[in-house]
């Protein structure tokens, strides 16, 4: 707990640097995957409830979610060792490209699906913010994606997603290429998966692989239906895809 409430300080006084300080020594005293799921996650779940009840500022939400990208970074060797893996992820098709929609640029949560979808063994690749519904499908066609992520924290940018269903619709892609949703509105709003065309939801980052590995099974075949629910879980942490 001491770890937590400390980073959560630095993220509140926006110390960039000296969180940074505390995650390193996270990593070095635990390893990367412990502190990712027993350190940060569990910060970010504080910073998601007092954002919620409107209690922290738009500049310490951007602190918090540049916290976040610099844990990732740090992770750069656990990645680097993981590389096997590679090739395992291609063999099982577990392939997946995830971003922010047209105009949105609330990196947070997308951060942490990147980390724990990565620790499940998938593969990968993040768009990063203000993506084109074009560009998630193109990139998801050229590298043989079974998932794609759209993560929209409001629900301006939210509503952007149907450009990426009626991309993939007209390419007749629907059932190569499953369309994820997350952010803090569909949270609040779970009715808004269907309506912007998602075909699954999850209230958290730490249960994102657990629905990724059910569009999976649909796409392969080996289990029936056309959509996923919500997947059970704790709220907030990331918002799924936020």
């Amino acid at each position: 707990m001491e770890l937590i409430d400390r980073l959560f300080q630095c993220i509140m006084d926006a110390r960039r640097e000296d969180a940074k300080t505390l995650m390193v020594k996270a990593i070095a005293e635990m390893g990367y995957e412990t502190a990712l799921v027993s350190v940060l996650s569990p910060t970010l779940h504080l910073i998601g409830e007092r954002w919620a009840a409107d209690r922290i500022s738009l500049a310490q939400g951007f602190v918090a979610g540049k916290v976040a990208e610099d844990f990732v970074t740090l992770g750069a060797d656990h990645w680097s060792s993981l590389s096997s893996s590679t090739m395992g992820s291609r063999q099982s098709g577990r392939i997946a490209v995830i971003g922010n929609v047209e105009d949105d640029y609330h990196a947070l949560g997308r951060s942490m699906v990147v980390s724990f979808l990565r620790l499940k063994g998938w593969e990968v690749h993040d768009l990063g913010c203000d993506v084109l519904a074009k560009e998630f499908v193109d990139q998801a066609l050229s590298v043989g994606a079974c998932v794609i992520g759209a993560s929209a924290m409001m629900l301006t940018t939210a509503r952007n997603i149907t450009s990426i269903r009626k991309e993939l619709d007209s390419r007749n892609l629907q059932g190569r290429i499953k369309l994820a949703v997350g952010g803090a509105v569909f949270n609040m709003r779970p009715e808004l998966v269907a309506e912007v065309g998602g075909e699954g939801t999850a209230p958290s980052a730490l249960l994102v692989p657990d629905l990724f590995e059910r569009l999976r099974l649909l796409v392969t075949g080996h289990i029936g239906g056309h959509a996923v629910g919500q997947v059970a879980g704790p709220t907030q942490g990331l918002g799924a895809l936020r």
